[in-house]
């Protein structure tokens, strides 16, 4: 497999070593980073077993026809460069997924895939149990509530900090009750999750959240209960945060590599 990434932060470089844990078949890599980072980016993958580009430009992604794309660039990424992989008729696993909270962008992004007859990948991240919630529609679900509960510095660079005193807590303080679009919206690199539950069930508006900023935990803890007419469940799952960056729970990168990985194997599970 051809694979193209964008971006160059945190969740790639991760991605790739876990692929290569993996032994994914990998038969080249074009990775889009920005102007600036081609020389140091290409650098850094030296040592990688398949042929390796380096581009800074999204038409030059197009153009090196990767067979599967994987956006781990934030939002931004998302309007600039998922749209136009899409348009070509590339697959594209977005793992920004907050970013479709903008409803513009949604429909461009739907409309992209149409016309380049091809389709998005919205994985599961750092929760589970995203297949049933969306296996669930069809038998009417009434309720998905959604709680983020992280230690108070993973909220730093986010709202958060305006709201309370994050590094002074000593109590469990719920600074955010609202919808899965507001919370998507306000904390774009918080909320990917509450955006994934709300495209897998009843939608923005109808997903509540709630964002826990709480010194007793030292985990990003996503909690969430279903109600639905075939089965009513309740997960809750308790994710180490990635090393460099404490926003993003490490399950977000294997959720990724699942992607991948499903396409080169004999049985996609």
């Amino acid at each position: 497999m051809h694979l193209g990434l964008i971006g160059y932060g945190n969740i790639t470089r991760t991605l790739i070593d876990v692929l290569a844990r993996e032994n994914a078949a990998l038969t080249r890599l074009t990775v889009l980073v920005r102007p600036g980072r081609e020389a140091a980016t290409h650098q850094a993958l030296a040592g990688h077993s398949a042929p390796v580009q380096v581009v800074s430009d999204g038409a030059a992604l197009v153009a090196a026809s990767p067979d599967l794309v994987v956006e781990c660039a934030g939002h931004s990424a998302v309007q600039a460069d998922v749209t136009a992989c899409l348009r070509a008729g590339i697959e594209t696993v977005i793992v920004s997924i907050g970013a479709l909270a903008d409803e513009a962008l949604h429909e461009q992004v739907l409309a992209a895939a149409r016309d380049g007859r091809t389709r998005v990948v919205l994985p599961a991240g750092a929760i589970g149990g995203v297949d049933l919630l969306s296996a669930l529609r069809p038998s009417g679900i009434t309720e998905v509530t959604y709680t983020s509960r992280k230690p108070p510095l993973a909220w730093r660079g986010t709202p958060a900090e305006t709201l309370l005193d994050l590094p002074s807590l000593t109590d469990a303080t719920v600074f955010f009750s609202g919808n899965a679009r507001d919370a998507a919206l306000q904390y774009p690199k918080n909320a990917n999750v509450a955006a994934t539950l709300a495209l897998a069930g009843i939608g923005f508006e109808g997903t509540q959240v709630q964002m826990i900023a709480d010194p007793q935990v030292t985990q990003n803890i996503h909690e969430y209960s279903v109600r639905a007419g075939a089965t009513d469940y309740t997960m809750r799952i308790q994710g180490n945060p990635s090393p460099d960056n404490p926003k993003t729970s490490v399950a977000t990168v294997y959720s990724a590599a699942r992607e991948v990985l499903n396409r080169l194997r004999e049985v996609a599970i």
